[in-house]
């Protein structure tokens, strides 16, 4: 059986000027579920850890999680397949047309769902339409006490209490990737750069990149593997991120 160390990267040239269709793919044969990634998640992107108290809640900020499927009762059962489950990036996003401020807009350059924080004005409509569970409300302003203030990405601004977080594919370094590349007169090549989730997972069980492009790592790797799912896509809400799981 084929595995993402099979595939080589691709050598296509992405144009930076004509943004793209980013996409995602995760292998859940080889994810061990250490959630590394949900770490590389808050770190990257100034999520907030909110404690025990706000946890028991429910009120966790995890851009990404880890989700585990039980088989059987307790206590005789069996753990399928991890499924890491972060935004999908829809295309037909049912988030989207229920935001009375359009602060979950559809990007046009990257066609990502994408999330403008100052114009939540905290209604959590979005939350209540996504069939994914994959949106976060922030609930407080917390703090970060000495030094774990230093480790905040300036890339990233930190968000106030009252308004919905979500994965946004670490658009940040889409952008980042973009500018250094312009700056370089070249183009952004496939694999230069990826998520913070893709890029610390120990099992390369998550890739990045263009979609679109039938010569990306994600294209091949979809073609080659052949049994890619996408989750509840019965809905018809066109995800952009494939799942394989072995069978």
């Amino acid at each position: 059986m084929a595995t993402l160390n099979d595939l080589k990267i691709s050598e296509v040239k992405l144009s930076e000027g004509e943004g793209g269709k980013w996409g995602m793919v995760i292998d859940q044969d080889i994810c061990t579920g250490c959630q590394a990634c949900v770490a590389a998640c808050a770190m990257e992107n100034n999520i907030s850890f909110v404690g025990e108290e706000d946890s028991g809640y429910g009120r966790s900020m995890h851009w990404i999680r880890i989700e585990r499927f039980w088989e059987g009762e307790y206590p005789e059962v069996k753990m399928t397949p991890n499924q890491p489950m972060l935004c999908q990036q829809c295309g037909s996003a049912p988030c989207e047309p229920v935001c009375p401020a359009f602060a979950t807009v559809h990007s046009q350059a990257e066609k990502l769902n994408l999330q403008v924080y100052n114009r939540c004005v905290g209604t959590r409509y979005c939350a209540n339409n996504c069939p994914y569970q994959v949106r976060s409300f922030n609930w407080r302003d917390y703090k970060r006490p000495e030094p774990l203030a230093n480790q905040l990405n300036p890339d990233v601004t930190v968000r106030r209490r009252g308004v919905m977080e979500k994965c946004t594919f670490c658009i940040q370094r889409i952008h980042k990737a973009q500018d250094q590349a312009k700056a370089e007169g070249r183009e952004v090549m496939d694999g230069e750069f990826t998520t913070a989730c893709a890029q610390a997972c120990p099992a390369n069980a998550i890739t990045f990149g263009r979609t679109d492009d039938p010569r990306s790592l994600v294209s091949q790797l979809a073609k080659r593997r052949g049994h890619g799912a996408k989750h509840l896509e019965e809905l018809g809400t066109l995800p952009n991120v494939t799942y394989f799981k072995g069978g």
